[in-house]
């Protein structure tokens, strides 16, 4: 990808849905300057708009990390009819015992529970299933960020965010689950053309995103093809902190600029840690600076993805690209024929 493609990319991280005026003013460039770019990387799948769960949306739900053994030959076949499941939403293959992982969202543990110990078994090819229930999120991938703006064009996007309100938190209704199924496939759909597909006003659409985006329930971003735009490599480090450092080892590893995801886990091991990287060698490289930094963590297990199938919904090619999307319907019964989809392929 170009300089002026990955700048681009950095301020949408920042503001996904940002006017092209306003995107363009930052950047330097007349507004149809900055659409046409958009509009190139977006028809290629280089770069979308999608959504991830806010804070408060996140109190609400049960996710996990889900390790699923098939066997060599199967791993293909495997990973296309998880990919079509809603609570999939994401899946990679990586170099390690284990041939999928999966990072599986529900309702609750008893929907959670449904889904590894009754669906994922009944897949065809699946031999093994282990869950690690997520406890605490302290960052996740909407967080991450390239780093192609300089710091005063990021101060301005930056100062256009408010933060979210605290507000006790509501259940995500019926509409706001049709709501996300359109965004979807471009999280910078006008409300006008949400409304249209929704049969509703724009007026509503735009106070229900205002409210969910306001409240922390709902939160857009902006992601990309990592392997054209300089970062192919993506490793997960399975860890193990002593429970009384874990807060303040967490909060401190996600400072970490190449850090996307830092969660607390059930498991033999309560940490994880995913980071993108621009190599392989990086990866020796960022464990010795997490071990260095903080000696009481005791890294067990370092493993690189190989491929990604699915990302918060959107299906990739081998580089990474946006081919598909299906809507993560969390909400949906993890037993119903509608929560298995149909083979994406």
């Amino acid at each position: 990808m170009s300089d002026e493609a990955l700048a681009l990319i950095h301020a949408m991280q920042l503001q996904p849905r940002a006017s092209w005026t306003d995107l363009g003013r930052i950047l330097r460039v007349d507004p149809v300057t900055v659409a046409r770019r958009w509009g190139r990387l977006a028809e290629r799948g280089e770069a979308w708009i999608g959504f991830s769960p806010g804070p408060r949306m996140i109190e609400q739900l049960c996710a996990a990390f889900v390790d699923i053994d098939c066997t060599a030959a199967d791993a293909g076949a495997v990973a296309r009819v998880l990919s079509a499941h809603p609570h999939v939403v994401n899946l990679e293959r990586a170099a390690s015992t284990h041939q999928l992982l999966a990072t599986v969202a529900t309702s609750d543990l008893a929907a959670m529970s449904r889904y590894t110990l009754d669906v994922l078994p009944a897949v065809p090819g699946v031999t093994v299933v282990r869950a690690r229930i997520v406890t605490h999120i302290f960052t996740e991938g909407g967080r991450w960020r390239i780093g192609a703006l300089a710091p005063a064009q990021r101060a301005q996007l930056t100062a256009q965010t408010g933060a979210a309100t605290v507000q006790p938190t509501r259940q995500v209704t019926s509409f706001d689950r049709a709501l996300l199924a359109e965004l979807a496939p471009d999280g910078r759909a006008s409300h006008q053309a949400l409304a249209d597909a929704l049969a509703t006003s724009a007026s509503t659409v735009k106070r229900r995103l205002d409210q969910l985006t306001r409240t922390g329930t709902l939160r857009f971003r902006c992601d990309f093809a990592r392997p054209l735009g300089g970062w192919p490599v993506a490793a997960t480090f399975w860890a193990t902190v002593p429970p009384a450092d874990l807060p303040d080892i967490g909060h401190s590893l996600i400072r970490l600029p190449d850090v996307r995801a830092c969660l607390a886990l059930s498991g033999p091991h309560n940490l994880v840690l995913q980071a993108y990287l621009r190599s392989v060698e990086d990866v020796l490289r960022f464990e010795t600076q997490v071990a260095t930094a903080h000696p009481r963590i005791n890294i067990a297990e370092r493993v690189i993805t190989l491929r990604h199938y699915k990302h918060l919904g959107h299906l990739l090619d081998p580089y990474g690209r946006s081919v598909g999307v299906v809507p993560p319907d969390i909400w949906s019964d993890p037993g119903s024929t509608e929560a298995q989809g149909s083979d994406p392929a």
